[in-house]
């Protein structure tokens, strides 16, 4: 059965988990870290 969609309503936060593979890591390394939390960031203002 296939999954319903999300609700979204402007204006009210989203949860988001970002997560790789089965559960594996997605960073290796803090510098790449830093710059998806700044690509986050960016996306969100």
């Amino acid at each position: 059965m296939a999954r319903l969609p999300r609700l979204f309503a402007p204006g009210y936060p989203l949860h988001v988990i970002q997560r790789g593979n089965n559960r594996q890591a997605l960073f290796f390394d803090e510098v790449d870290y830093l710059a998806y939390l700044n690509w986050l960031g960016e996306a969100a203002s």
